[in-house]
C-alpha cells in the first residue's frame, strides 16, 4: 500500500466533531431572552391560522346573509300568494254583486209573471216568454222561496200581517204575501209573509188583544193588476 493510499484511507475514517445544540433560551453572556430558532415558522403558522379564522368569519357571515335573504324571497312569496288569493276573492265578489244586481231588476217581471200563472192569464206567446226568463233566472243561481206553513225565519222572512192561531206550534208563514228570491246564500228579496204564533204566546187579556189576520189585499191587488192588464191589452187590440 503506498503512502498516497494510506493517506486517503485515513481521511475517509477521521470522524466529525459532535455538534453541540445551546437550546438554553436565556444568553448566558447577555442574560437576555433568545428568540426561538423557529420564529419565522411560528409567524407563518400564526399568520396562517389568522387567515383560516378570517376566512371562517367570512364564511359563516356569507351563509347568514344568504339565509336572510332566502327568508325575504319567501316572504314575499307567500305575500304574493295571499295577494293573488285577495285578487281572486275581490273579483268572485264583484262578480256575484253584479249578478245579484241584474237579479233584482228582474224580479217584478218574475213577480208579473207569478201572478198571471196563478190567474190562468199565463198562456200562449206570453207563456213562452215567461218560462225563459224563469229558466234564463234559475240557471244564473237565482232560487225562489217561501211556501206556507215555513217556520217565520226574519233573516229571510218579512211578516207584514201577525196573528194567533191554535194549530201552530212556533211562529209559522201562513200566507206567503210575495215571494223571496235569493243567490246561494245571499237574499236577494227577503219573502213577504202573513205570521201566525201559537195562541199560548197571546198577551195578557187573551183573544181581545190578539190582532186579527187580515185577508191577504196583496191577492186581490194582483187580480186588480191583472184585470187592468187584459183590459189594457183588449183595448190595444
Amino acid at each position: 500500500m503506498t503512502d498516497a493510499e494510506r493517506a486517503a484511507g485515513s481521511e475517509e475514517t477521521v470522524e466529525e466533531p459532535p455538534v453541540v445544540r445551546d437550546r438554553r433560551r436565556v444568553d448566558p453572556e447577555t442574560g437576555e431572552l433568545r428568540e426561538p430558532e423557529h420564529a419565522d415558522d411560528l409567524a407563518d403558522a400564526s399568520a396562517e391560522a389568522d387567515g383560516a379564522a378570517a376566512g371562517d368569519d367570512e364564511v359563516a357571515r356569507a351563509r347568514a346573509e344568504a339565509a336572510e335573504r332566502l327568508e325575504d324571497l319567501r316572504r314575499l312569496q307567500a305575500e304574493y300568494v295571499n295577494y293573488r288569493r285577495r285578487v281572486e276573492r275581490d273579483r268572485e265578489l264583484v262578480r256575484e254583486n253584479a249578478k245579484a244586481e241584474v237579479l233584482a231588476e228582474l224580479l217584478p217581471v218574475l213577480d208579473d209573471i207569478g201572478r198571471a200563472r196563478d190567474h190562468g192569464d199565463l198562456t200562449g206567446a206570453f207563456r213562452s216568454v215567461g218560462e225563459a226568463v224563469e229558466s234564463v233566472t234559475g240557471k244564473a243561481g237565482l232560487e225562489r222561496f217561501g211556501e206556507p206553513g215555513d217556520e217565520f225565519d226574519p233573516t229571510v222572512h218579512e211578516a207584514l200581517m201577525h196573528g194567533y192561531a191554535d194549530d201552530v206550534d212556533v211562529p209559522t208563514c201562513t200566507q206567503i204575501l210575495q215571494p223571496g228570491y235569493r243567490v246561494g246564500e245571499r237574499v236577494i228579496r227577503p219573502a213577504r209573509v202573513a205570521v201566525s204564533e201559537p195562541t199560548e204566546a197571546l198577551p195578557e187579556g187573551g183573544a181581545e188583544s190578539a190582532d186579527p189576520l187580515p185577508e191577504p189585499a196583496p191577492e186581490a191587488q194582483g187580480e186588480q193588476d191583472t184585470a187592468a192588464d187584459t183590459d189594457t191589452r183588449q183595448q190595444e187590440s
